[in-house]
């Protein structure tokens, strides 16, 4: 299990040695310092905490000035724990995307775009109603959502107009198509959570 926090740049297309057009989502995966490490002994289970982005050192309070100062890194904007058991990882050092190599398939996590309120066509994708038989106002109304006189209530869980996105997603199974290892960037085929810009966890995938 390999991991790292990254950044959605946006989406572009890049060609392959048969010239064809391949969509993918540019990220820009770390650098990430390692800024603490969780034992089985000490918290009861295994981890790294890594660090992502940068932040000004007057913004940062003074307990987490001072956790970043034991492990000798400047302050992070994102504080995330991963799991990752290829090899041995020093407090203090750098987590990059040379960690993932191209043709590798990974699990991209995130926080999808907020819609704001929106209808059950939208949100759903239902049909709509008929726009006949009289009905001038109903056209894109969810229909019924209840029974006759039993049991006369709305089951939990219908679906409904209602708050659309910024959700935990993840997209899986996604292919690396190239990795620039200089600018810590990496190309995956598809679409990824997220608006420009978003926080992204990417880690290797455990599908076949």
């Amino acid at each position: 299990m390999k991991e790292i926090l990254g950044k959605k740049l946006g989406m572009t297309r890049v060609f392959n040695e048969a010239g064809d057009s391949l969509p993918v989502t540019v990220l820009q995966a770390g650098p990430c310092p390692v800024i603490d490490k969780k034992t089985v002994e000490k918290d009861g289970y295994a981890a790294y905490q890594i660090g992502f982005g940068s932040r000004r050192s007057k913004l940062v309070r003074k307990p987490l000035a001072g956790h970043f100062a034991r492990a000798k890194v400047e302050p992070t904007r994102y504080l995330k724990e991963i799991s990752f058991d290829e090899g041995e990882l020093e407090i203090g050092s750098q987590l990059t995307v040379a960690v993932f190599k191209e043709g590798e398939r990974v699990d991209v996590s995130g926080i999808s775009r907020g819609l704001g309120f929106a209808g059950g066509m939208k949100r759903h994708g239902f049909s709509g109603a008929n726009k006949t038989h009289g009905q001038s106002d109903r056209w894109r109304a969810p229909g019924s959502i209840g029974q006759s006189s039993y049991p006369s209530r709305v089951f939990k869980g219908l679906r409904m107009a209602g708050r659309m996105g910024n959700e935990n997603v993840t997209v899986v199974n996604l292919e690396i198509v190239r990795i620039v290892e200089e600018e810590n960037l990496m190309f995956v085929k598809g679409s990824v959570p997220g608006f420009k810009g978003a926080v992204v966890k990417i880690r290797s995938t455990n599908r076949g």
